[in-house]
């Protein structure tokens, strides 16, 4: 085994930063989080899962966002430009097998403002390097398999599709869910890494700004 459980200490690129989860971000993700369109997908457990005020969002992030031995949530903020510091998203690196050298990116939602930004992929280039960088083999990534935007944006990744899990978790409205999984395994992350970087750098260094809309 050669994979180890990373300090829990915050992560910094050139758009965005990754700061441990704690309780106190929870006001902040409110209004960046609690949209329709946010849990249309299948965050949260789908539609039906979307708290109905902040009281029971704190309740669903709370537990949503739990750390552990075997889980690390992160809370993401914008960083540089005029919106520095504000809180757009969450994820978390979670299900650590450090015996099997595994991983799951998962859990992860952001301010629609954010959407097709510099976001995701330096999230993503910065938990897959920290996975990666601490012995970790294989980085599972999945989403609802009705969710097409998910998909889509994790196959963008570099990602490969292993198949459906069938039946494998319930929505927030009682029905199943079948899961479209992925993973990225340490062959596959030189090009992914790759990929990545070259999508940050046409953005050309250019914080990410609120209400501006992405150049593609």
């Amino acid at each position: 085994m050669t994979a180890r459980r990373p300090a829990d200490e915050p992560l910094v690129g050139r758009f965005i930063r990754l700061s441990p989860f704690t309780e106190a971000d929870i006001p902040d993700l409110y209004p960046a989080l609690a949209h329709p369109e946010v849990f249309a997908g299948g965050f949260g457990g789908g539609p039906a899962g979307l708290p109905a005020d902040a009281e029971a969002f704190e309740a669903f992030a709370g537990a949503y966002y739990t750390g552990g031995p075997s889980a690390m949530p992160w809370t993401v903020r914008l960083e540089g430009g005029p919106d520095d510091g504000t809180v757009v998203g969450a994820t978390k690196l979670g299900d650590l097998d450090l015996p099997n050298e595994s991983a799951h990116i998962g859990w992860t939602a952001y301010d629609p403002r954010v959407w097709g930004t510099a976001v995701n992929p330096e999230a993503k280039l910065l938990l897959l390097g920290l996975a990666f960088d601490h012995g970790f083999g294989r980085v599972k990534l999945q989403a609802d398999a009705r969710n097409e935007r998910s998909r889509a944006a994790i196959m963008k990744l570099g990602a490969q599709f292993e198949g459906i899990a069938r039946r494998h978790m319930p929505r927030a409205d009682g029905s199943w869910r079948d899961s479209a999984v992925y993973s990225i395994t340490v062959d596959d992350w030189p090009s992914v890494r790759a990929g990545l970087e070259q999508r940050l750098a046409a953005r050309h260094g250019e914080p990410v700004r609120l209400g501006v809309s992405p150049r593609g």
